[in-house]
């Protein structure tokens, strides 16, 4: 899907979609409890739809009515001989659900598409092969057998978050107690904090110690309703237009939110200020839109940038590369992207959006200054189908060509 964008002012109220943070742990957690849990306000992108299909893969029933679940749990007396899990391009899905599937099967053969089969698994790799589980990965897919074990769990704590909240999931329902130290500091926490707030309302604890967590053995997840909250991460694409001279106002938000993705509002505050230094190593995903807003600014020093190169796409050059054809360089490092003061220009060939929502809705909003053709911004579809509904509701014209 190419979208032609023209110039336009974003005008007017929206509300974000939901957090997929808290809607793929809402999920899990209501597929691991006893009984039936209602969640309202999930959402329909491709990374839940794709949690949902792999839970019911591995015993749960959910049905989908709109933007709500109904999910019934899939007991722990279950277990399935062989599953195959599809994870469509959700790093959240594969690294959540592969402990819970050495819970639930002998077997689980997991697999995806795009970059991510070959985004990193050694943390998982090396822990469950150390505890008498076997992971394998050829031809794209990775296969684990086994039994997860309860124990000490050794992790770095500068890897991907989510492959702690994967074992935070699973080690609960063992029958011993488990601890997980951390040997390096924790990078990403707001989302660890995010998966302890969605353990604790499904009855489940997760205690925090001076090395890591301690999680006790046994313990029940309980069926519980909920309403998932609006997503901070997605608003900062919506409230980005108003650094290219918008007026758009979030509704339906909550300022409680443990969400870490809320900072940007306070980096946005910085932009319009000055060049600020933001450091994005507890919110790698900001880094796209705050590249784009500080083209619109008067610049930044981004640290904390080196995991961006892990994501749907190496996002830092994917950013630089299409900069380029609006007139602006900038500088990438090992572990810093410099955003110098610049003019945009129009650019005179397609951006291209790298099959990452995140560069895609980035991209949307300097095009709504310069004018442009997005090329394959179907992507959007992984977190925010409606993105360009929304802004077309709040004046950006463009057309589907």
């Amino acid at each position: 899907m190419n979208v032609a964008i023209t110039p336009s002012v974003a005008k007017g109220s929206v509300t974000p979609p939901p957090s997929k943070s808290y809607a793929h742990r809402l999920l899990v957690c209501a597929a691991l409890s006893r009984g039936e849990s209602i969640i309202e306000n999930i959402g329909t992108n491709d990374d839940i739809l794709a949690t949902a299909d792999c839970l019911r893969n591995m015993g749960a029933d959910i049905k989908l009515d709109g933007t709500t679940a109904t999910v019934k749990g899939i007991g722990l007396n279950k277990m399935a001989d062989s599953i195959s899990l599809f994870c469509n391009e959700s790093g959240s899905t594969l690294r959540f659900l592969i402990p819970l599937s050495l819970v639930f099967s002998k077997k689980a053969t997991f697999s995806g598409k795009g970059r991510l089969m070959e985004r990193p698994q050694t943390v998982y790799e090396e822990l469950f092969t150390a505890k008498g589980c076997s992971v394998e990965k050829s031809d794209g897919k990775m296969t684990v057998s086994g039994q997860l074990h309860s124990g000490l769990y050794e992790v770095a704590g500068d890897v991907s978050s989510q492959f702690i909240t994967g074992l935070l999931f699973a080690l609960p329902l063992l029958s011993g107690d488990s601890e997980i130290h951390l040997t390096t500091p924790l990078q990403s926490a707001p989302y660890i904090d995010i998966t302890i707030d969605v353990l604790s309302r499904f009855g489940v604890e997760v205690k925090a110690t001076d090395y890591g967590y301690f999680i006790k053995g046994l313990q029940t997840y309980t069926a519980h309703n909920e309403v998932c909250e609006g997503d901070w991460s997605n608003a900062a694409f919506l409230d980005g237009f108003n650094l290219a001279g918008g007026s758009v106002e979030l509704e339906n938000m909550s300022l409680e939110s443990k969400q870490g993705d809320m900072i940007y509002r306070d980096y946005f505050r910085q932009l319009n200020d000055g060049a600020p230094v933001l450091d994005i190593t507890q919110c790698p995903d900001l880094g796209p839109v705050l590249i784009a807003c500080a083209v619109l600014k008067n610049g930044a020093r981004l640290i904390g940038t080196n995991r961006l190169k892990i994501k749907e796409s190496d996002r830092g050059q994917a950013m630089a590369q299409e900069l380029r054809k609006l007139g602006v360089n900038i500088e990438i490092g090992d572990d810093y992207i410099i955003i110098p003061k610049c003019e945009i220009k129009a650019p005179a060939e397609n951006i291209y959006c790298h099959n990452d929502h995140r560069i895609a809705m980035s991209l949307a909003i300097l095009c709504s200054v310069t004018g442009g053709i997005l090329e394959g911004a179907k992507c959007i579809n992984k977190s925010y189908p409606d993105f360009f509904e929304d802004i077309k509701k709040l004046g950006v014209e463009y057309k589907i060509i």
